[in-house]
């Protein structure tokens, strides 16, 4: 597998691996159950989604699942991913979710993990960005605008849950190899 590393100085994304499970356990709350994970992990549950996410990458698949790490000690205090073939998306657009940890948030971390994720799907050959919102999810909301992505249209997931769209062109401003996502090999 090609790890991939991406930093801005303060924070550095790079593929979740399975010593990351305890940590995401211990940091998930109900917030990122109701808006990300859609249930209570387990140990078992989590290592066989970060083993999912490794294949991914080693096979180059459609996900790309990071941990947003903080500080010397790379500590994990999120995650962010991005699948670039979505139910609902049209070529070319990259579907970013993300959560923070409860300890971390209000930090601008979220903003800065979409920023770094946006450059790397421009690398890749995406074109728009989008992040999907329940409309009650106010600070998942304000992350996108923060990052620089306008409102778009409405939709609803399959269980009839709305869900507003926020797209950013990854044509602007992203894609440039010392840009706001370049890939560093470890």
């Amino acid at each position: 597998m090609h790890e991939v590393k991406l930093s801005d100085g303060i924070i550095t994304l790079s593929p979740l691996c399975l010593d990351d499970a305890e940590a995401h356990l211990a940091g998930e709350d109900e917030m990122l159950v109701r808006w990300l994970s859609g249930g209570p992990g387990t140990r078992a549950g989590v290592e066989t989604y970060i083993r999912h996410c490794r294949k991914q990458w080693d096979t180059a698949g459609p996900l790309r699942a990071f941990g947003i790490r903080v500080g010397t000690e790379n500590t994990l205090a999120g995650t962010i991913d991005q699948r670039f073939v979505a139910e609902g998306l049209s070529p070319g657009q990259v579907n970013v979710a993300y959560g923070l940890y409860p300890s971390w948030r209000g930090r601008c971390l979220a903003t800065r993990a979409v920023l770094l994720v946006s450059g790397y799907a421009a690398s890749e050959g995406g074109q728009e960005a989008v992040i999907r919102v329940e409309p009650e999810n106010a600070a998942s909301a304000a992350v996108a605008r923060r990052a620089g992505f306008a409102p778009g249209k409405h939709t609803r997931s399959e269980d009839g849950t709305r869900l507003d769209w926020y797209i950013r062109d990854l044509r602007i401003g992203f894609g440039t190899q010392d840009g706001p996502g370049a890939s560093k090999p470890a």
